[in-house]
């Protein structure tokens, strides 16, 4: 069984026991949350929600606060002494599913 959830305006694909790694959010570790914009459900049947499945919503416990890979932006133009060298590292928080709660 699993989930496609709608978390802070993206989609992810949520399984029980799965960990998903999604924009930073507030909370610290061990802290419990529930996501009720469940978009579709798939077990015996697949429901698809309009926008929302009712009834539906995912469980999960915030595992951790981390940081993603780090970027390089670079801009350039060419003949004319312009350079710019940027570094960027993207806020993630983890999430681990516990359970999917259906209709």
């Amino acid at each position: 069984m699993y989930a496609v959830v709608e978390v802070q305006g993206k989609q992810y694909r949520a399984e029980k026991g799965a960990v998903l790694r999604v924009d930073s959010m507030e909370g610290e570790a061990g802290k419990a949350v529930s996501f009720d914009s469940v978009l579709l459900l798939s077990g015996d049947k697949v429901a698809v929600g309009a926008p929302y499945v009712k009834g539906a919503s995912v469980k999960a416990i915030i595992q951790d606060q981390v940081k993603g890979d780090k970027i390089i932006v670079f801009k350039y133009k060419s003949k004319k002494d312009y350079r710019r060298k940027q570094g960027h590292r993207q806020q993630y928080t983890l999430l681990k599913v516990e359970d999917i709660v259906g209709a």
